[in-house]
């Protein structure tokens, strides 16, 4: 049963017919304010001709009865008293939508975030609930019917970054049937993926997984793939994004090439290679790894002897084919695009930041990427693991969990999720590949939140028997030529010293080096504190960004491990695929307007402006659908031009009128 409204009738001098709904939300309103007492109050404020609380506003019944009052009470305005507007606004809008009502003449007071939750239970709360209530009453009473903004957009697909977020992310939008353009920085789409041996829990081959995605992406014939290629400015906003992608020259025909081989045979260049994580040498011309996609040689620019002028040209002097190239320009690539999904991966904290591990000076305390490449049977000792300091095989190893991470007073705060996993993969796989030999893993706790990862890790310490010593390690140095790790075992107490011969440190995941400067490109302060992409609410929008059709996909967002990095990217690609099948880019109208009139063409407002939704010829004119309502503008402007919808100034002194007075016994 619904319970009783309380109805006012409204002097003649008033034409508003407010209702106001008191939500209780269970007891996250009604345990610390009166519900009961603020529908009271409601219903005798000036312009209120219907007041009423019901437990769950938010219900199917509760928006019932929001719409059996519309229709009955005959309201031209609706108060809903209850969680914060970025909760429910959409849904009570909807319902008065559906009986007859403008929706944008329904608000929110916030009296949970805003009272309840933030006081106790006492006269006072309700007190402040009323006034809250009170004050979106004159809000409402100054609201105007508004129909929202609607724009075509393009049906286009940008996807930043070609690891297997941004590999799945292109996937699903082209199998949508919409065009993708799949933009990676490096010569190869595949990403760190590529440089794993086998993935836990299931120990399957990486190559074996990732290279039938890579070669679906190069073949499929809505996808257009710009590797060694980065984006260097976006303009324009949701659904009609213009981008501007600069291609490096790799100063190879792909077309031509044959992959012989033989130019990279005679290059006299050698520098470290970067895919294996400088374990071995590459020469200036080189494919990144045999399954690169492109599957093409790139002429590295920086490590040849010279282009210009020319010092060297041995590699194009043996190529039959021709496909080498000095003159090839870098080419600049200009689309326009509806959506843009930013999958940007990650790194490690670099090792040299770890002076107490030894790191960057003793050349047997590597990170995990590195012991990746030792495991990987195309890496550069063939899957034999050794040390890299004389090419011995490990009796000894140590893997040092939470390196960088989890540790707020010399590096990162956070956790970096994988490390214990992979950490028990590593340990795991070194005892099959030498059987005599010894794992420790220092650990802090072990963190093994996944489906069979728990069985894992059990398997590594059981059956494998890795030895796992709960604590941190203090210090790790050279003595002759073993590793000394000091640190101590707290679950005895007792101090731990093992004379290893190979460290291996679980580094800090971090944000890939260009998201930084991509953030500034997409003009969005989209980034958490940390330096990863920030989406604008965790729990009910995480594949999206605060910048309208820009959303975000795997460890770009912080650490994740392969599976949560595919699920978020085809969300993303889902989102993605939502907006670009939409007849039009609808938006809210409650934005900012210009008074012609008042407006002297000052510009005050323009830089102002965080969406940049502003531009300033004669006068100011805004960007409907650039605009997220924030009234910077309104506040900066000199004259007076510059307006919300529906938040006049008029409206916001009625409403602090309306908190100011007193309520009744409050």
């Amino acid at each position: 049963m619904y319970p009783e409204g309380i109805t006012h009738h409204p002097s003649p001098i008033t034409r508003s017919r407010i209702g106001v709904f008191v939500c209780h939300c269970g007891h996250n309103i009604a345990g610390t304010v009166d519900v009961e007492r603020v529908a009271e109050e409601l219903s005798r404020y000036p312009g209120v001709v219907y007041s009423t609380h019901y437990e769950y506003m938010c219900s199917d019944p509760g928006q019932e009865l929001v719409k059996r009052a519309i229709k009955e009470h005959r309201l031209t305005g609706v108060v809903v008293a209850a969680c914060s507007p970025s909760m429910h606004e959409a849904t009570f809008r909807t319902a008065a939508e559906e009986a007859g009502l403008n929706p944008f003449l329904v608000e929110i007071a916030n009296v949970r975030e805003h009272c309840s939750w933030v006081h106790p239970r006492s006269p006072e709360t309700t007190a402040k609930a009323i006034r809250i209530a009170r004050a979106v009453v004159e809000k409402v009473k100054g609201n105007h019917p508004l129909e929202p903004v609607r724009v075509g957009h393009a049906e286009k697909c940008l996807v930043i970054g070609g690891g297997i977020a941004g590999i799945q992310a292109a996937l699903d939008v082209a199998e949508a049937g919409y065009e993708v353009l799949l933009v990676e920085r490096s010569p190869t789409i595949g990403g760190h993926m590529a440089q794993l041996s086998e993935t836990f829990p299931t120990l399957d081959c990486s190559q074996c997984i990732l290279t039938p995605k890579m070669v679906e992406v190069a073949r499929h014939e809505r996808i257009r793939l710009l590797t060694y290629s980065e984006v260097e400015e976006v303009s324009g906003f949701v659904g009609n994004y213009h981008v501007r992608i600069r291609k490096k020259p790799t100063y190879v025909d792909p077309d031509k090439c044959n992959l012989c081989g033989e130019c990279e045979k005679v290059c006299p260049v050698r520098v470290p290679n970067e895919f294996d994580r400088g374990l071995s040498q590459r020469a200036a011309i080189y494919i990144p790894f045999p399954q690169a996609v492109p599957s093409s040689y790139t002429l590295d620019e920086e490590a040849c002897l010279g282009l210009e002028p020319l010092r060297c040209s041995e590699c194009a002097r043996v190529c039959e084919v021709g496909a080498i190239d000095y003159d090839m320009q870098e080419e600049i690539i200009e689309e326009d695009v509806g959506a843009i999904i930013l999958a940007t991966g990650y790194e490690l904290y670099p090792v040299e930041n770890m002076a107490e591990y030894g790191a960057g000076r003793v050349p047997d305390v590597i990170d995990s990427l590195t012991f990746e490449r030792l495991l990987s049977a195309s890496g550069p000792t063939g899957g034999e693991v050794r040390r890299p300091s004389d090419g011995k095989v490990p009796k000894e190893v140590v893997f040092i969990q939470c390196s960088g991470s989890r540790d707020p007073e010399l590096h990162k705060p956070y956790c970096s999720k994988i490390c214990c996993m992979y950490t028990a993969k590593h340990a795991l796989l070194y005892r099959h590949l030498v059987p005599d030999g010894k794992a420790y893993v220092f650990y802090i706790d072990i963190r093994a939140g996944g489906k069979d990862y728990e069985e894992f890790v059990a398997r590594a310490m059981e059956e494998e028997r890795v030895l796992y010593l709960r604590g941190k390690v203090a210090k790790v140095f050279r003595e002759g030529d073993k590793v000394m790790v000091w640190g101590v075992d707290t679950l005895t107490g007792k101090r731990v010293e093992i004379a290893a011969d190979l460290v291996v440190l679980a580094q800090a995941i971090v944000p890939s080096p260009g998201v930084r400067t991509l953030a500034q490109v997409l003009h969005t302060s989209c980034l958490d504190e940390h330096g990863f992409l920030k989406e604008a609410h965790p729990k009910l929008r995480p594949l999206e960004t605060l910048t309208g059709g820009v959303f975000i996909a795997g460890a770009a967002q912080g650490p994740k491990d392969i599976p949560e990095a595919v699920a978020q990217a085809s969300g993303a690609a889902a989102k993605a695929v939502a907006l670009l099948s939409s007849p039009a880019i609808v938006h809210s109208p409650e934005v900012a307007q210009v008074d012609e009139e008042l407006c002297s063409g000052c510009g005050v407002c323009a830089p102002q402006c965080p969406y940049s939704a502003i531009t300033v010829e004669e006068v100011a004119e805004v960007n409907e659908v650039l605009c997220e309502g924030c009234g910077t503008c309104v506040a900066a402007c000199p004259s007076g031009a510059m307006s919300l919808r529906n938040l006049a100034d008029e409206q916001v002194e009625a409403m602090v009128q309306a908190v100011l007075e007193e309520v009744a016994g409050g």
